[in-house]
């Protein structure tokens, strides 16, 4: 027969398992996209779009990354402070390539566009650092 005080260490266990499913539930969600234009090998065009979601984001989160964070819950101006290491880390997760090349009267022109589609961000805003994943 259990006694009293095995019960209470299973109802610790359940409720710090639903306190820090819920700390994981509150985070917020932001959709991004990122589109990079090349035009005879010079930068022709680069657009980071940031906007929260307005409806929940279905998907489990995966390769999260980790920026410094000095209490502010703003993530563009995070992003734009760690404009270098969010760039790296979206090149990481995939973008789509479309590349056109014509030569004309002997003459080359090309266009090479990077684009990463909008995606769903699930960012947990701590003290000390943002924690950013996409959703899949």
């Amino acid at each position: 027969m259990r006694s009293r005080d095995g019960n209470r260490n299973f109802t610790l266990r359940l409720c710090s398992i639903i306190f820090f499913n819920s700390l994981a539930l509150n985070a917020s969600e932001f959709l991004i996209s990122y589109r990079y234009v090349v035009k005879d090998s010079l930068l022709y065009n680069e657009t980071l779009n940031i906007s929260e979601a307005m409806t929940k984001c279905d998907g489990k989160p995966y390769e999260y990354f980790v920026l410094e964070n000095n209490n502010n819950k703003n993530l563009k101006k995070l992003i734009s402070q760690n404009s270098e290491d969010f760039l790296k880390y979206i090149h990481k997760l995939g973008l789509h390539v479309e590349h056109k090349e014509e030569t004309i009267n002997l003459q080359n022109r090309s266009t090479t566009i990077l684009t990463l589609k909008t995606t769903c961000f699930k960012v947990d805003f701590n003290d000390n650092f943002a924690r950013i994943s996409p959703l899949k």
